[in-house]
């Protein structure tokens, strides 16, 4: 099992390419380490419903006005900022989305390439 969290289209690809260090989110996180970044079924773009790129989670914190760039989107002063790392592209594999942090059964070509 590896953690994962679905993120809306354009924003998947954005991460998945490392333009996007900085996930918005509503809730601070406590998980550290290796994130499965999965495109949601909405949003504008393409692949959706599919586990793009292993990222590693090294910080969560009150967002600013200075993490726009990164986070390729306006920020709202109540955020949190994920600190997002160390970008893995992986072989896109069809995932089913949740809210929040879920768990994801890897295939086995993907735990290789994310050292499991």
């Amino acid at each position: 099992d590896m953690k994962a969290l679905s993120c809306h289209q354009p924003y998947a690809n954005r991460t998945a390419s490392g333009e996007k260090t900085i996930e918005l989110r509503t809730r601070n996180t406590s998980h550290r380490g290796p994130l499965l970044i999965v495109a949601a079924k909405e949003g504008d773009g393409e692949p959706k419903g599919m586990a793009l790129a292993i990222v590693d989670v090294i910080d969560s914190r009150p967002a600013t006005q200075a993490d726009t760039i990164a986070a390729c989107a306006p920020v709202d002063p109540n955020e949190k900022a994920w600190i997002l790392a160390n970008v893995r592209r992986i072989t896109p594999f069809p995932v089913r989305g949740r809210q929040g942090i879920y768990n994801v059964d890897l295939p086995p070509e993907t735990a290789l390439a994310a050292g499991r």
